[in-house]
């Protein structure tokens, strides 16, 4: 039961670093990446659809990105949810593709997108601690209830706590490796 409630637990915990890399991987730095628009919405024959189900991407250079549609007929679809998005770039169409060109981004703008890369890390250190929370409430209603020990009760926390102070060190490490990617000029 209480092997049960750890791995939930962990796989919890696991979910939370796992969504701040996705988190991450979609907040611009210095250089072009898919992450940035694959999970853009594009309005296509009359429903909303992720544009990495429409197209392909490429990086030819560290401050392109190419956009591949696998429809030619989606291209105008694509420019048009790219122009609308908050990405900041002018989408430059060639008829078959689509380049997004980045420029390199300003102090001011480097600050900004750090504040929200912490701001990010700090959703996932609170949905760790969550799980941690309600593992604790599982065991001590187990507890409770009778069904396990005092000591079996206080090792689990202990588990829990170093589980949880593990995760946010790594999540502690991933923001400082951000914050240098995005402060690199």
């Amino acid at each position: 039961m209480i092997d049960d409630i750890k791995k939930s637990t962990h796989d919890q915990m696991r979910q939370a670093v796992a969504h701040l890399q996705d988190e991450f991987s979609a907040i611009r730095s210095g250089r072009a990446n898919a992450g940035m628009v694959d999970r853009l919405m594009v309005e296509y024959y009359g429903s909303q659809m992720p544009l990495q189900q429409l197209a392909s991407f490429s990086v030819p250079e560290a401050r392109q990105l190419l956009i591949s549609p696998f429809d030619k007929g989606s291209l105008q679809a694509i420019e048009k949810a790219i122009q609308t998005s908050d990405l900041g770039v002018n989408p430059s169409n060639d008829g078959s593709n689509i380049r997004l060109v980045f420029p390199p981004l300003t102090e001011e703008r480097r600050r900004e997108l750090v504040k929200v890369a912490k701001s990010k890390a700090e959703d996932a250190r609170v949905s760790a601690r969550n799980a941690r929370r309600t593992a604790r409430q599982e065991l001590e209603k187990l507890e409770k209830d009778g069904e396990i020990s005092k000591d079996d009760l206080e090792r689990a926390e202990k588990d829990f706590d170093k589980a949880t102070s593990d995760i946010v060190n790594e999540i502690d490490a991933m923001v400082a490796t951000k914050e240098a990617e995005l402060m690199e000029v």
